[in-house]
Order: structure tokens, then C-alpha cells, then sequence
């Protein structure tokens, strides 16, 4: 389900909050992960259209790196047309945060976890629906 997106943005982040709150998710790997958010931007690469959301995660509180959710453009137009709307801004982050929480349930180890996960058009339905949006 996740691959690795191999563009690199160096674009400023933006929807920071401005005191950021640290999160604690347990994943079903058995490993307790940390993290917050630092903010999204507008995608840089040449192929496609998106929204890059970045968190900071940690599993040991120690050693922080940065996990980048990659949502395209090209993942939501099943899932608006079979709902005749378009998700809102709260609601891409909802489904952003999923991925991210499905990534680290289904990494064996943290040093699995690339620099990016990406959520496919397949992804974006059970997501969702696990979040009760409809």
C-alpha cells in the first residue's frame, strides 16, 4: 500500500500549529510511536499534484525524524464522485493521519518507515470509513 515518494520538498510548510502537541499512537507492530505535526505544502514534483503533510516521529523520544504523507490529487475523484463532494481540508488531514497511523501498524520494525508514505485512491475509501465520513 505505501511507497516511497522520491521527491524531495524544500518548500515552506504551511497549517503549522503554532504550539505543536506531541501524540502518542500504539501501533498493532508493538512499538509506541511519537509524533506531532509540522504543517503541509503544495507537491513539487513534475508528475503529479498533491499535498505533502509532514509529521516529526520518534519511537523512542530520543531520535526524531521527519515522516512525510503524500496525499495526490488523482486519490480522491472516486471517492468525491461516489459522494457528490468534495472532502474538506480537516477531512484530508482525518485521512493523512490515518495513512500515517496505518504505516506504522503495518512496519514490522521504525526502521522500516521511509521518508514518505503515500495514500493510494484504493486506501482513501477505508480510511475514511474507519473515520465514519461518508
Amino acid at each position: 500500500m505505501f511507497k516511497r515518494f522520491f521527491s524531495r520538498n524544500s518548500a515552506p510548510l504551511s497549517g503549522a500549529p503554532a504550539a505543536p502537541r506531541l501524540k502518542v499512537y500504539a501501533a498493532e507492530s508493538g512499538y509506541v510511536y511519537h509524533y506531532f505535526y509540522e504543517g503541509y505544502r503544495a507537491s513539487t514534483a513534475p508528475a503529479e499534484t498533491g499535498t505533502e503533510y509532514v509529521f516529526q516521529i520518534s519511537h523512542d523520544r530520543q531520535a526524531w525524524r521527519p515522516l512525510a504523507v503524500f496525499l495526490p490529487e488523482a486519490a480522491l475523484p472516486e471517492w468525491q464522485q461516489a459522494h457528490a463532494r468534495e472532502l474538506s481540508s480537516t477531512e484530508r488531514y482525518a485521512l493523512v493521519k490515518m495513512a500515517l497511523f496505518q504505516a506504522f501498524d503495518q512496519c514490522a520494525t521504525p526502521s522500516g518507515l521511509r521518508n514518505s508514505v503515500r495514500v493510494y485512491p484504493a486506501d482513501v475509501e477505508i480510511l475514511l470509513e474507519k473515520l465514519g465520513v461518508e
